[in-house]
């Protein structure tokens, strides 16, 4: 599973490299220009770990409707980070399609990142 998370994630960040002659050859971005480099590859791990099942990104609908979008995650009332790190560790809450290891790192930056989601004004899409 790692080989394939780690394949993925390869794909996802060397897409922010291509091309377009559309824009006069400067690379192409999905993610906002005011991204650092640093948030451009964390979200590009998270959505080669994540994006499968989950909107990675606000606002989105998951592509598994019965994974939260990780904006509904983040502004879900009484998460802390230590309560996302918790849960994102313990591989035993896991729902069983989410079968697979992050290690603390990994934890770590996901947590970091489902947590740049939170707003005062969020309001969850309706089902």
């Amino acid at each position: 599973m790692k080989t394939v998370l780690f394949a993925a994630l390869a794909a996802v960040s060397l897409s922010g490299c291509a091309y377009s002659a559309s824009e006069g050859g400067a690379p192409s971005q999905s993610a906002p220009a005011a991204m650092s480099e640093g948030e451009h590859h964390r979200l590009a791990f998270v959505q080669a770990a994540c994006g499968g099942c989950h909107a990675v990104e606000a606002p989105g609908l998951s592509p598994n409707p019965a994974s939260p979008p990780f904006a509904d995650i983040a502004n879900r009332d009484g998460l802390t980070k230590a309560t996302l790190l918790n849960w994102l560790t313990d591989a035993h809450n896991y729902p069983e399609v989410m079968d697979f290891d992050l290690d603390p790192p990994q934890v770590e930056e996901i947590a970091d990142y489902i947590l740049t989601l939170r707003s005062e004004d969020y309001r969850q899409l309706p089902d």
